[in-house]
């Protein structure tokens, strides 16, 4: 069965706001690895509008490498989009999804295939709530953002993690992987 993995960019005081940090070479070098090790990426209608900076990379290359590849791996991986404003998307290798959330994930997990991931705040509120997290990466970067925009919001009950590893990065970030079960 396909793994779910909810991936997010968070700062010091909790603010999972995708603007917050400031990712380096290695961290768009991880990210651009998970995108490549997948095959399916799930996105609420925020995160991916702001997602969409990608294809301006790809018609305009940065002088990065990393943002480059990383703009090349995000562009070819199958995305889903849920939302109830969005009419139609225009990005070719992305679909509105017409299922709840739960229904679509559980039908990916039959299917064979690659790593499921989630980019999305929203979304992985929604998906720990149900239970259909396998993995949540979190990668902490060393920034207060002052205004915070809670990754944890509307969480209720208590929910156990048991961290499975760590990786630190060469700019200060650091990305912490936990399971659900006791810690």
């Amino acid at each position: 069965m396909r793994k779910v993995i909810a991936a997010i960019n968070m700062t010091l005081d909790g603010s999972c706001d995708h603007t917050a940090g400031i990712p380096d070479e290695e961290v768009h070098q991880h990210y651009t690895d998970l995108l490549n090790n997948a095959d399916t990426i799930l996105y609420g209608r925020i995160t991916y509008q702001l997602m969409e900076y990608w294809r301006t990379v790809l018609e305009n290359p940065s002088d990065k490498k990393s943002m480059n590849d990383f703009a090349v791996a995000i562009d070819k991986i199958p995305k889903i989009v849920f939302s109830h404003t969005l009419k139609d998307v225009d990005w070719d290798s992305t679909r509105l999804s017409d299922k709840a959330i739960e229904e679509e994930v559980l039908k990916l997990k039959q299917q064979s295939g690659k790593d499921i991931l989630v980019g999305s705040r929203s979304l992985i509120i929604q998906l720990m709530k149900l239970n259909l997290l396998d993995e949540l990466q979190l990668c902490i970067y060393p920034v207060i953002a002052g205004s915070v925009l809670p990754l944890f919001e509307n969480i209720k009950d208590r929910t156990l993690l048991k961290l499975i590893k760590t990786k630190t990065f060469s700019g200060g970030a650091v990305m912490l992987y936990y399971e659900p079960g006791p810690g």
